[in-house]
């Protein structure tokens, strides 16, 4: 080709001439010359045809001569700024009131950017050529009488001018094949070679037929998809569009294009799916006739079956079905006659059933893509005098030319029966046998078959061969069992280890009971056996967990009880009070009610060598012994810190060392106080502990201020802050741990509130004053709880 503009600019490859003949010269002119005059004869052909239908509607309208028509035609067109040609096109669009036009108008709409703007292709005329072709693609596809002829006529006048090559029209299966229907701009042998596609081969068309929806496909190599057309379009683009009417699918639209496509337009889809929709409603239309009588056969063919089956047909909106004919079997799960059910919808007869089981999705489905539907033991709900009843069913649903045929198979009392005892044997691991004594015939089922580890066609084994298969030890006891069903005639059972031939041990129970007849002879044993290996394993783990508990209860007793008796030997209750110089002491310490709980509550007032008296209160965290000895190291800790003579503040700080560096991890809070008698001053600081409560001799109470102080053992390096309070003759101080007070349903702050006053409205002694806190105290943690009291007196 010479100057080939599909060259990049300035790289044309230049042939050098070649010679011919004048006379071959002047044929090839002629003949370039009459082909364009047989083109130009077409299109003047088709204009002329679209004009004349123009004059005719024309005519019938405005009830003129032809002349008057044509004239008027002509100056319709004038007014509206459009050709006679364009103008004709639109009168017999809006005249043609039916579907097909309605389609074809649509897609008009949409193809004013054929110009190339979308990439799929330039248009080759003006506007008047689109609207001339698109008509007369609508003639020839309302004129076709086969998928080949409106395959044509697509492509032609419709398909080239988007710059697609080939067209093929596949109609799908009931079984999932497709058939080639018709094709254009394909070879023979390429149509021939892909004229059917067996169900399971995955191509575009296929992909679009389950996927329900268009498939884009920038290059068939892209894909790794076979398809017709693959080798000289293999590199091209292909758009897959499934075709279908009133909700059902029948086919799929396939386009070919030289080149590849780019990114995906939207006008370009909606005008191949518009054409995909011309294409299938007039492949559903064409043989209406036809249609009715595969209705009429699919009548007679439901008749026959021995099965209860219902015909359904779409309805023309597309989201039901209505029954058209039920055979004499069919029985409604409601009790109606037949009568009733014959000619309505599918919503209107059974609306639960549709909706809540999902029936109609199903038939919808099955219609779309004609691949059929089985499920057994399918709950169907109908309404029966406005109340709910629900069925079992096995259902079964196909599409045939068309319509849908629907089986429902309702399970009576004796296969539902049938299917539960089944269903019991298989969870229960239960095996049924039965075994004439008179004829040696044994019947065994499924299950006891797989109990004893053997192939369904293996020959039952007799209760005499029972021992051969049992552990050796357990042969006395199928003795037993043996001699009690055959020889004394009376229902038995045993248990014993089964030994299978795979080597495989189980634990079996085997139950049977003795078919006599009216002579008292014995003629049969039926039984049972099951596999109770899980819940003898059970057991033996049970037993065992059981052992394991009650020592770990045991051992759990006896470390709570030492803990008791350690925490009595360190901190024995004291009854009486304790004086000492300027100060009278006394202390309540309440134990938990439960052993496990016993707590590392601590507390101490002791006369340290300076003349001092130093009072402490603490709580260890946790319960038992480990909290019982982390009291006695910090409490002993504390004594022997105590006689350097330091002040609270610097006893808290090396306290705090000793439980982080010396115990086990231990954390606790506390309250330390030292008293000087003489001068009646207490200093005190605090480790995360609840402050202490005075009371006053004019019978006020208050709270210490919160100093700072976090508890002991949680971090390494803390600094303590210390108080001091001027004390007077008859005031009491209180110090006491959280067990007092503390309540899973109130902030603590509020339980304090309420303790300071209750200590107010007291004017008691300090003994009276400690037994009234414990009785009246709300806490209900179970917690120790230690109090301990001090009055100061007379030096």
């Amino acid at each position: 080709m010479i100057g080939d503009d599909r060259l990049p600019a300035g790289e044309q490859t230049v042939l050098p001439p070649v010679e011919v003949s004048a006379n071959l010269a002047r044929l090839a002119e002629t003949v370039a010359r009459l082909r364009g005059e047989i083109e130009h004869a077409h299109a003047v052909a088709d204009g002329r045809a679209l004009i004349e239908l123009a004059k005719g509607v024309l005519m019938e309208r405005l009830h003129c001569a032809p002349a008057d028509a044509a004239r008027q035609l002509e100056t319709l067109a004038a007014r509206a700024g459009m050709t006679p040609l364009e103008f004709a096109a639109d009168v017999v669009g809006e005249a043609a009131a039916d579907r097909v036009t309605e389609v074809a108008q649509e897609f008009l709409a949409r193809a004013d950017d054929s110009d190339g703007a979308d990439g799929s292709g330039a248009s080759d005329g003006s506007d008047d050529d689109v609207a001339v072709r698109l008509r007369t693609a609508e003639s020839g596809v309302l004129a076709a009488g086969d998928t080949q002829r409106v395959a044509e006529s697509i492509l032609d006048h419709a398909l080239r001018p988007l710059g697609a090559t080939a067209v093929a029209v596949w109609l799908a299966g009931s079984d999932g094949s497709m058939t080639l229907a018709g094709s254009a701009g394909f070879s023979a042998e390429e149509a021939a070679r892909w004229r059917y596609v067996p169900p399971g081969v995955a191509t575009p068309a296929r992909s679009a037929l389950l996927e329900r929806d268009t498939v884009w496909c920038p290059t068939l190599a892209g894909t790794g998809l076979p398809s017709i057309g693959q080798h000289p379009f293999a590199g091209g683009g292909r758009v897959t569009v499934p075709t279908g009417t009133g909700g059902r699918i029948i086919g799929v639209v396939e386009m070919c294009w030289p080149d590849p496509l780019p990114a995906e337009p939207g006008r370009l889809r909606r005008q191949l799916e518009a054409l995909a929709e011309l294409c299938a409603y007039t492949l559903d239309t064409r043989e209406p006739a036809r249609a009715a009588d595969v209705l009429g056969e699919l009548v007679d063919l439901i008749d026959g079956l021995h099965d209860p089956a219902v015909l359904l047909t779409p309805c023309q909106d597309g989201g039901d079905f209505r029954v058209h004919h039920a055979n004499v079997r069919f029985a409604d799960p409601g009790g109606r006659p037949r009568s009733r059910i014959v000619g309505t919808r599918l919503l209107e007869s059974y609306p639960l059933a549709a909706e809540e089981s999902g029936l109609l999705d199903k038939i919808q489905r099955v219609y779309a893509t004609g691949e059929p539907f089985r499920a057994e033991s399918m709950a169907i709900t109908t309404l029966v005098d406005q109340v709910p009843l629900t069925v079992l069913t096995d259902v079964s649903v196909t599409r045939f030319a068309g319509n849908v045929l629907l089986i429902l198979r309702i399970q009576d009392d004796a296969a539902k029966l049938a299917v539960l005892l089944q269903h019991a044997q298989r969870l229960g691991r239960i095996g049924g046998f039965e075994e004439n004594v008179v004829t040696g015939a044994i019947t065994w089922n499924t299950e006891l078959f797989s109990l004893y580890g053997l192939l369904p066609n293996a020959a039952p084994l007799s209760l005499h061969e029972l021992a051969g298969h049992a552990h050796p030890d357990d042969a006395p006891a199928i003795g037993r069992f043996l001699r009690a069903v055959l020889h004394h005639k009376r229902p038995s059972s045993t248990a014993f280890r089964l030994q299978r031939s795979d080597g495989v041990a189980r634990h079996i129970r085997v139950v049977a009971e003795p078919v006599v007849d009216g002579r008292g002879e014995l003629v049969a044993v039926r039984g049972a056996y099951q596999d109770v290996s899980s819940q003898h394993w059970t057991e033996v783990a049970l037993a065992a967990t059981r052992d394991r508990l009650a020592e770990t209860e045991q051992e759990a007793m006896e470390r709570n009880r030492l803990a008791l008796q350690l925490q009595h030997a360190i901190m024995p209750p004291a009854k009486g009070p304790i004086d000492m110089p300027g100060l009278r002491a006394a202390v309540r310490y309440r134990p938990a009610e439960k052993e496990h709980l016993v707590g590392g509550d601590w507390y101490d007032a002791v006369a340290l060598p300076t003349g001092e008296v130093l009072l402490c209160v603490g709580d260890v965290a946790g319960h038992g012994i480990d909290a019982a000895t982390g009291m006695v190291s910090l409490r002993n800790a504390l004594r022997g810190l105590a006689a350097t003579g330091a002040g609270p503040a610097q006893l808290l700080t090396w306290l705090n060392l000793v439980a982080y560096h010396l115990t086990d991890h231990v954390t606790a809070t506390a309250v330390t106080a030292v008293y000087d008698p003489a001068r009646r001053k207490l200093r005190w600081a605090r480790a995360g502990h609840l402050p202490p409560i005075v009371r006053h001799r004019d019978g006020t109470a208050t709270t210490l201020p919160l100093i700072r102080g976090s508890l002991l053992g949680a971090v390494r390096d803390v600094a303590y802050e210390e108080d001091e309070l001027q004390l007077a003759e008859g005031d009491i101080l209180l110090i006491y741990t959280d067990g007092l007070i503390e309540r899973r349903d109130r902030p603590v702050q509020d339980s304090v509130s309420r303790l300071v006053t209750l200590v107010d409205g007291h004017d008691g002694g300090l003994e009276h004053q400690l037994d009234r806190l414990l009785t009246y105290s709300t806490a209900d943690t179970d917690d120790d709880t230690c109090v301990v009291g001090i009055e100061v007196t007379t030096a």
